[in-house]
């Protein structure tokens, strides 16, 4: 016999229970004369009850965690973890303290993105210790796990799960002001994991970054979604890559021929330097995507949701990703180093 609404909309009633259901956390599960025929009766009846300790634990665990920020994106390469990082290296630089918590289980950039490939996860009495960039800044993820980094990490959601969770209940941050959270692409087991650990302690909200191409914004458009459905609020969204900034000295020229392409940067630099020197100082931009149709910043406008600015593609930002080291430590990155400051300011409220 089906439910019928036998169970009063209540969250614990399968939808194919019968009529009465106690509910799937009611000590009666599996046992009261209603389940009788009931498909789920066997798994109803052995199945824990009450609360999940474990997530218990992480709310005991996260107690020391003043805000928890999501950092998601509904397409992979947009420059998500790029992002993460060099958020990550501005709180530091705020002087906060920062945890980044790597749960791209299958392709963890984090470690080489903070410079710290080949690092070890140690363990005390008080549970995992974060890898440490500097004093105020720890970072923890499976790539620090890996007997060798290109070993493929080929694991189903259960495990991906249980992995998030040992991270979220067992890692020692400590007294920190901000939990970074470098989330896989999609809406897939990880982020459903995250949120449902993560909810009863309080999330500050999620950053989602996309490229202003509608093929990216189509899939965060699901994203967004996804976070309205699961009750995490959208602090906002970065439109990464937008048009590539570069000094005009930093570029590459080159000459096509009948014989192919030949390298003409030094004549050309050359030339500038005699006719016209002060061009060495201009900025060069172009458009890399497609925005004509405005972007990400009009489709938060149509979805009701902040947006929060644009990061140029910036050839500095790339090397200091593959390097391992933060933007703001010197002028090299100054198209794109602004950018992510102002945006930084825009959702980071003074305590």
């Amino acid at each position: 016999m089906e439910n019928g609404g036998g169970g009063g909309g209540r969250g614990d009633v399968p939808d194919d229970a019968n009529e009465h259901c106690p509910g799937t956390q009611s000590e009666d599960a599996g046992k009261a004369d209603a389940c009788a025929g009931c498909p789920n009766q066997q798994i109803c009846a052995t199945a824990p009850k009450g609360p999940d300790p474990d997530v218990v634990a992480i709310v005991e665990r996260m107690a020391t965690v003043k805000h928890k920020i999501l950092v998601l994106s509904g397409k992979g390469g947009v420059g998500k973890s790029t992002f993460s990082a060099q958020l990550s290296f501005a709180l530091a630089e705020m002087e906060h303290q920062v945890g980044l918590l790597d749960i791209d289980i299958c392709g963890p950039s984090i470690p080489k993105m903070l410079g710290l490939e080949g690092q070890d996860i140690h363990q005390s009495n008080l549970g995992w210790s974060p890898v440490y960039v500097e004093s105020n800044l720890g970072v923890m993820s499976i790539g620090f796990m890996l007997p060798n980094p290109d070993d493929a990490v080929i694991w189903r959601g259960p495990r991906k799960n249980g992995l998030i969770k040992q991270f979220l209940k067992d890692v020692d941050w400590g007294e920190i002001d901000y939990l970074v959270v470098d989330a896989p692409p999609g809406t897939s087991d990880e982020h459903i994991s995250i949120v449902q650990y993560l909810q009863a302690t309080g999330i500050d909200g999620a950053i989602i970054v996309t490229t202003p191409q509608q093929v990216s914004l189509i899939d965060v458009r699901k994203e967004i979604n996804f976070c309205k459905k699961v009750g995490v609020p959208v602090l906002g969204v970065v439109e990464n890559m937008s048009g590539l900034r570069q000094p005009l000295s930093d570029l590459r020229f080159v000459k096509s021929g009948e014989s192919g392409e030949a390298d003409a940067t030094e004549w050309v630099l050359n030339c500038i330097r005699e006719k016209a020197p002060e061009l060495l100082s201009v900025v060069a931009c172009s458009e890399v995507f497609d925005s004509s149709k405005g972007g990400a910043e009009k489709m938060c406008i149509e979805m009701g949701v902040p947006f929060l600015g644009k990061v140029p593609m910036d050839p500095q930002l790339c090397k200091a990703a593959e390097e391992g080291r933060s933007c703001f430590a010197d002028q090299k990155c100054s198209a794109s180093a602004p950018a992510l400051q102002s945006i930084v300011k825009k959702f980071i409220k003074p305590e």
